[in-house]
């Protein structure tokens, strides 16, 4: 929680918004944002893109893109940040689409395959990485990746 509660005093001294796109963590963590005190000074909103139809009808993303690029994957995950900064009008977004189990049809993403993006007016970042863990640790272990993510992005000013 601290961590969170860092990421968002960072952005406030930079007067920067933050948004979320989340898919797998289903709002996790834009709840752990809207725990923090005062957080409605930098955390505008989030958006739970769950379906592949609301990342469609919602963040505006082709089905056939997401077909192509499989619902797991980096392509997705940036366009899931691109669209979201867009749609929620925020300075930052952090999105996140995995795999949190408990199984894996054949051929998509494993448990415990997650990726993430950030957004920004200067581009998109976007990496994939592996949890180990029941299906809720997983879930909090892929929220802490994007608060890292933002922290290592918007590291506190000195």
């Amino acid at each position: 929680m601290s961590c969170m509660h860092d990421l968002l005093q960072n952005l406030a001294d930079r007067n920067l918004t933050l948004g979320s796109v989340e898919s797998m963590t289903g709002g996790l963590f834009a709840s752990c944002a809207a725990e923090i005190p005062g957080a409605s000074n930098v955390f505008k909103g989030g958006i739970v893109s769950y379906s592949v139809d609301v990342k469609a009808k919602v963040l505006g993303i082709d089905p056939k893109f997401i077909e192509e690029n499989g619902v797991v994957s980096e392509a997705v995950a940036a366009e899931m940040a691109r669209n979201g900064r867009k749609v929620l009008g925020v300075d930052v977004v952090l999105s996140v689409t995995g795999n949190a189990g408990p199984s894996a049809e054949p051929g998509e993403a494993g448990v415990g395959d997650v990726c993430f993006a950030l957004a920004t007016k200067d581009g998109v970042w976007s990496f994939r990485y592996h949890f180990e863990g029941e299906r809720n640790e997983i879930r909090a272990d892929a929220v802490d990746m994007m608060v890292s993510l933002g922290l290592s992005s918007f590291p506190a000013a000195k």
